[in-house]
């Protein structure tokens, strides 16, 4: 939502600040359609040349990102300490094999359905099952610092592919204002076929021409690269909830007594998602 508020500042400040001065608006938005559609298509032709179509859909995910914000709350955060705790005290006190159940078939698990905002998180799921799947083939013998190595590579090869829309918005953020120049240079050239116009035709034309650099600066700077900075942000933000998972079942693995896990993976949560000390111990008490 601030994002789209931002937009709004950014055009009134732009074009009323241009119309206080005493500039022509009209000017502008007469060459606007022209210039923007030579700029917008040669940046679609670009997007479609340099990515895959599931790329693209993926960017197109990710520009909705920019305007949803971040999908965990504080809530999340909880049920995730929640969620983690429950499958690890039964670990330890039922045994690995006591969790095959919950593990191999999440969706039917008594746990996992109390969460079903987790539940629906794919990666998040596989993350929590697959390691543990890994300890209950082990009978709990596993070294806890190789559990952590296969966990850090999972979470490695997730963020790679869930950051590639903030790269190729940052890319198209890096190339807008080139474009920018190029529909320019066209309208010099267009300006340059018609040198025997009065000059109050010539200066209208470069005016159109030099709108294209204006558009191209304004989109790249005002608009897709603090998107891309803004997709890349949500995105991090997004993947915080992981590495609670990574710390819990590691330091559990470790042989840490629970209150120290929870409340080191409680700790490292952002401040705006941090569950309050008793709201999380509290909760643990089934209160």
């Amino acid at each position: 939502m601030f994002s789209a508020v931002g937009v709004v500042i950014l055009l009134v400040m732009v074009f009323g600040g241009f119309m206080l001065t005493g500039g022509d608006l009209g000017a502008v938005m007469h060459a606007l359609p022209h210039e923007m559609l030579i700029i917008g298509g040669a940046a679609i032709g670009a997007l479609v040349t340099g990515n895959s179509l599931p790329e693209l859909k993926a960017l197109g995910g990710g520009v909705v990102k920019v305007f949803k914000g971040a999908k965990y709350t504080k809530q999340d955060y909880l049920d995730v300490i929640f969620l983690i705790s429950r499958l690890m005290k039964i670990m330890r006190t039922d045994g690995p094999v006591a969790l095959e159940p919950h593990i191999e078939d999440p969706a039917a698990s008594a746990i996992f359905s109390e969460y079903p905002r987790l539940l629906a998180d794919g990666t998040l799921v596989h993350l929590i099952c697959d390691t543990l799947r890994l300890v209950v083939v082990s009978s709990g013998t596993l070294d806890p610092h190789a559990v952590e190595e296969v966990m850090d590579n999972s979470l490695k090869t997730h963020h790679h592919a869930v950051i590639k829309p903030a790269d190729t918005l940052q890319s198209l953020a890096d190339a807008l204002p080139a474009l920018g120049i190029v529909a320019a240079v066209l309208g010099v050239v267009k300006t340059m076929g018609s040198i025997d116009q009065p000059p109050a035709v010539l200066g209208a034309m470069i005016g159109s021409a030099l709108v294209g650099t204006f558009l191209g600066v304004l989109l790249a700077y005002g608009i897709v690269g603090p998107m891309a900075t803004r997709a890349k942000a949500v995105i991090e933000a997004d993947a915080a909830i992981y590495h609670v998972v990574k710390q819990m079942i590691i330091a559990s693995l470790h042989g840490h007594p629970l209150p120290l896990v929870i409340e080191a993976a409680r700790s490292g949560i952002a401040h705006m998602n941090q569950p309050a000390f008793a709201d999380v111990f509290d909760g643990m008490r089934g209160r």
